[in-house]
């Protein structure tokens, strides 16, 4: 059976990100599925069992001082030499900022087509991508090399699939012209107890309808009591209602949860290309026009302030 390269993505505080799983579970289908943690020595034992649960056959253990010294080039030029040493029937990578990086820069060094932000793939290599804010449904395939491709979170339910993969250690040689941005310092984000945005299984976001920094508190009382993560549109984080970070949309990040809750949210296209992909949605608006209930499964017309905190006291009462 072909090999899969998957291409890890973990933090040291969270261990593997669900969308390297997400990939394990899509590799699977294609070949059999091999890890590539990029890192500093001992960042592949960090992971290895959780590799192993979700079916890595292999796990390449890709690592050197200089690949968590230096920005992507030189874990590119690493990934380029493994890929040209296995030759793999396709190289998977997260639709993150890191991973669209590397991808991009292993298709020059391969002359390989890529594919990016894709939400689906099938055994054949085709890809499905949305295009034009999520309006129109792209089928695509890489035509020259092997599929290079990146993709984006939530696309998939990750399916554990238990293995016994063997470790493999691999050289790393970085070239002087990979070392051109040096990491001076890394500033740790301070991390709440609420789940991370792209990865969290319920999403509460606020919009313009919320009205005010202050009173997004309400947003966030009702994720905290759902277990869900804060989200903004574009309105609101431009409003500065909310931080940047936390924005949902085509220019913000994109989410895909089981249930996503838009309050005072009126649907632009911008926003709905962020979350349209969510299992449930359900919308509270006071505009019976906005363009957010085309897409709700359910929808409440009403006061946000009158309608939310009647939601949060039954919830409270349901749970006991």
């Amino acid at each position: 059976m072909a090999e899969v390269l998957v291409v890890v993505e973990a933090a040291p505080a969270t261990g593997v990100k669900k969308v390297t799983l997400e990939l394990l579970t899509i590799a699977r289908a294609l070949g059999e599925p091999s890890a590539v943690v990029l890192g500093a020595p001992g960042a592949a034992t960090a992971v290895q069992d959780k590799l192993a649960e979700f079916g890595a056959r292999t796990i390449y253990a890709v690592q050197s001082e200089d690949l968590d010294a230096y920005l992507v080039a030189p874990k590119a030029t690493a990934l380029a030499d493994l890929i040209t040493a296995v030759s793999p029937a396709a190289v998977l990578l997260a639709a993150s900022q890191e991973g669209k990086e590397i991808a991009g820069r292993l298709a020059i060094k391969l002359g390989n087509g890529i594919l990016t932000d894709v939400v689906g793939l099938d055994a054949s290599g085709v890809a499905t991508q949305l295009a034009f804010a999520g309006s129109t449904v792209v089928k695509s395939r890489v035509t020259k090399g092997i599929p290079l491709v990146t993709l984006r979170p939530n696309s998939v339910t990750p399916v554990p699939a238990p293995a016994s993969p063997v470790l493999e250690n691999v050289a790393v040689e970085v070239a002087e012209n990979d070392k051109l941005a040096r990491v001076l310092n890394r500033v740790a984000e301070r991390k709440g107890s609420r789940p991370e945005l792209t990865e969290a299984s319920i999403v509460v976001s606020g919009g313009r309808g919320v009205g005010s920094a202050d009173n997004f508190k309400l947003v966030e009382e009702l994720a905290d009591l759902v277990g869900g993560a804060v989200g903004a549109s574009r309105a609101a984080v431009d409003s500065g209602f909310y931080p940047h970070q936390f924005q949902v949309g085509q220019t913000g990040k994109t989410v895909s949860p089981q249930l996503y809750l838009a309050l005072g949210i009126s649907g632009a296209i911008q926003h709905r290309a962020g979350m349209q992909t969510s299992k449930t949605i359900v919308a509270v608006n006071k505009d019976d026009e906005a363009p957010i209930f085309e897409l709700a499964d359910f929808g409440v017309v009403g006061d946000l302030f009158k309608v939310v905190p009647r939601a949060t006291e039954a919830i409270r009462e349901r749970r006991g």
